[in-house]
């Protein structure tokens, strides 16, 4: 069986993308490929990671401001477009959002939704919230505050389908993490962090297992 191929999209550091690049053709995912590894952000350390993987990651990077600078006239949705072409390139069998910081928008959603003859590209996207909680930017910041206020005693992770709604698409695989009395920001970012490396993982070969079975 031919391995089945991911790309994935980064903003940042990478932990995720690296839980993901240790996973392959593990029984955790088995018979997976990462094709690409595609940033926002030059700077962005998960492009090292992809190239210091064994065998090394191919990747790329597209900012969206030097790209509507360098094309007047092009607008946002235009970028999520060029996007989507540089990754359905690669013809994926799935696109991962792990820790990628741009919201897309129809530009990308339309291109992936008629990719693979026109069944669509399935995209996840990782988000450390639960369901219809702290949707958005700063999600961990916004809980562990919230835990303070009174208002909440725990929070959670998920791993859901990519819709024009942010953070609103159907919830794949769903964790909660208690918040616990007297602890710093940091220790409940790292619990959360631990629980993200092992949901991403498990809702990519969920996602991939069903593209699989669709084949067939």
């Amino acid at each position: 069986m031919p391995a089945r191929r991911i790309v994935v999209l980064i903003s940042g550091s990478g932990t995720n993308l690296q839980a993901l690049i240790d996973a392959q053709n593990t029984p955790s995912l088995p018979d997976a490929q990462i094709v690409l590894v595609f940033s926002n952000r030059k700077a962005a350390f998960g492009l090292t990671r992809a190239a210091q993987a064994q065998p090394q990651i191919h990747s790329a990077y597209l900012a969206l401001q030097p790209y509507l600078k360098a094309n007047p006239g092009r607008t946002r949705d235009d970028y999520d477009a060029e996007v989507a072409r540089r990754v359905l390139e690669e013809c994926p069998d799935l696109v991962v959002l792990a820790g990628w910081m741009h919201v897309l928008g129809e530009g990308f959603l339309e291109l992936a939704g008629s990719a693979k003859d026109g069944r669509g590209v399935p995209v996840i996207n990782l988000h450390p919230a639960l369901p219809g909680a702290f949707d958005g930017t700063n999600a961990i910041e916004r809980a562990y505050e919230a835990f303070q206020r009174g208002e909440i005693a725990h929070s959670g992770v998920m791993v859901h389908r990519v819709v024009k709604d942010v953070d609103r698409g159907e919830p794949l695989v769903v964790r909660e993490v208690p918040i616990m009395k007297g602890e710093s920001l940091e220790d409940f970012a790292t619990r959360m962090h631990k629980v993200e490396w092992e949901i991403i993982v498990q809702a990519t070969k969920q996602v991939l297992d069903e593209v699989h079975s669709n084949k067939m």
